[in-house]
């Protein structure tokens, strides 16, 4: 059984156990979290897609902790200018357990 969810505009394959790295939101670590917008979900016989949501599906998630991903460098260079500009980014993003798909 596995579920496609919406959050944050982008969407995401999911199955019960796995940890799914979300952008950050403000829920406390050890916290639960529910995905009511679940685009599609199949069961082992069955195939549900919404009409843009599966009407009374849900996915309920319990919030790890806040993590941040690799530096990404931004560097902006121009020949014979002397200029020459580095920056860093780390994108944050929030990890959670999905623990149960509910239909």
């Amino acid at each position: 059984m596995y579920a496609i969810i919406e959050t944050s505009g982008r969407q995401y394959k999911i199955e019960e156990g796995q940890v799914l790295y979300v952008d950050k939101n403000d829920t406390e670590p050890g916290s639960n979290i529910t995905f009511d917008r679940v685009v599609m979900l199949r069961t082992d016989d069955q195939i549900q897609t919404g009409k843009p949501y599966v009407e009374g599906a849900k996915v309920v998630g319990k919030v790890v902790e806040h993590v941040r991903d690799d530096k990404v460098m931004i560097i902006k260079f121009k020949g014979r200018k002397m200029y020459r500009r580095v920056r860093g980014h780390k994108q944050p993003y929030t990890a959670v357990k999905v623990e149960k798909i509910e239909q």
